[in-house]
């Protein structure tokens, strides 16, 4: 089992960066992939970034080049940097961890980008 606690959300002016931070309590080095979610009013659930127990990465389209994923297995955390944000990043992200095949999630964290 595990337990996944995001941090780092808050307000940024557009064009700012913001990094969230999930901390896995549990066997992170045990999840074959990992990813941030987000959630806007609205809007379902998106896949935004995953990394696999290897370390490679996918975006989804719309953060290519703006974001990155990445893994700290020494201190059970991931990570996604967020660079050039715009206020259509605005959302609740959630971080996940597919251990043993059963998917874990964090509590969400909210991230408001002002224009």
């Amino acid at each position: 089992q595990a337990q996944l606690v995001e941090s780092g959300g808050g307000l940024v002016q557009a064009g700012g960066s913001r990094r969230l931070s999930c901390a896995v309590f549990g066997d992170i080095f045990r999840a074959d992939l990992m990813g941030w979610y987000r959630q806007a009013p609205g809007n379902q659930r998106e896949l935004v970034a995953s990394i696999t127990e290897g370390g490679s990465t996918n975006y989804v389209d719309s953060v290519k080049g703006r974001f990155t994923m990445s893994r700290d297995n020494a201190k059970s955390t991931m990570y996604l940097q967020m660079n050039s944000l715009k206020p259509e990043d605005t959302a609740v992200y959630y971080c996940n961890a597919r251990i043993y095949g059963l998917n874990y999630w964090g509590q969400g964290t909210q991230v408001t980008v002002s224009s």
